[in-house]
């Protein structure tokens, strides 16, 4: 069968390597009683193999062309949403085929990598881990420790929402059309950290706001959160954080206790 042309627009670099699809499938570990939903499948590489193994198989892919492929290939083995990922409901989806929680896996474009992440975050509820390749910069990030120049908000909510682990990278030829950068393979079971729910929105201010100005200490970087000197202090005070550090030194842990705190002084403003 021929290759599908690839879309720069759409970032495709399709997996070429059945040695490399059979290590990924492998780990993933796809059992009769998973619900597996894969993020672009596009000629198919991973889906060959999910197929033969996940208790059921859905496909979302935006590309028409690749989601007819997977259609001809699987008929109704394999449903194909055709959507954007970023528009499909999760939660619905896994209503709909009957699973308290989904497999993530696919093969994503490097540049909407992030925004894929966060949505995959927001939805972690109904998801019960993902296996995804990306561009090996970006998966160092989600892995990256404090006081690193890879720390930063990916890291941050990686580690607040997930237990991320980097398992192998995959080099370029494995690819058509072959990227100029090396790809690694990461694994995120979803598991939140003690303390976040309920505060995940101040939470995320929080950690944006703060690292939008990495170079500048806590008391100025989160200045137009906390205006007043006097809160400020009180909050840092609370949450046992040195004002004078940066957002790079803060454990995630840290910042959902600073959140936490701040959520409560908001709180007692208004009150």
């Amino acid at each position: 069968m021929d290759h599908i042309t690839p879309k720069k627009s759409l970032g495709q670099n399709f997996l070429v390597d059945a040695n490399i699809a059979q290590k990924i499938v492998r780990a993933f570990d796809a059992g009769p009683a998973d619900v597996v939903v894969e993020i672009g499948p596009g000629e198919g590489a991973l889906t060959r193999m999910l197929a033969e193994t996940a208790g059921r198989l859905v496909a979302v892919e935006l590309d028409s062309r690749a989601a007819e492929r997977i259609r001809t290939m699987f008929g109704s083995r394999v449903p194909v949403v055709e959507r954007d990922v970023l528009e499909v409901p999760l939660g619905e989806l896994a209503a709909e085929y009957g699973a308290e929680c989904l497999r993530i896996i696919g093969n994503i474009p490097y540049y909407i990598t992030s925004p894929i992440l966060f949505h995959l975050f927001e939805h972690r509820t109904v998801l019960a881990d993902a296996m995804l390749m990306m561009q090996r910069e970006v998966a160092l990030r989600l892995v990256a420790r404090p006081r690193t120049k890879e720390y930063g908000i990916l890291a941050v909510m990686a580690q607040t929402y997930t237990v991320p682990k980097r398992l192998f990278d995959v080099g370029p030829r494995c690819f058509y059309p072959s990227p100029k950068v090396t790809s690694s393979v990461v694994h995120l079971p979803f598991a939140d950290l003690d303390g976040i729910a309920g505060i995940e929105s101040v939470h995320r201010r929080i950690v944006r706001t703060a690292f939008n100005q990495r170079r500048k200490t806590l008391r100025n970087s989160l200045a137009q959160l906390l205006p007043e000197q006097e809160e400020r202090d009180r909050v840092f005070t609370h949450a046992e954080i040195d004002q004078t550090a940066r957002a790079e030194e803060l454990l995630p842990q840290d910042f959902i206790r600073l959140a936490r705190i701040f959520a409560d002084e908001v709180a007692h403003r208004a009150g």
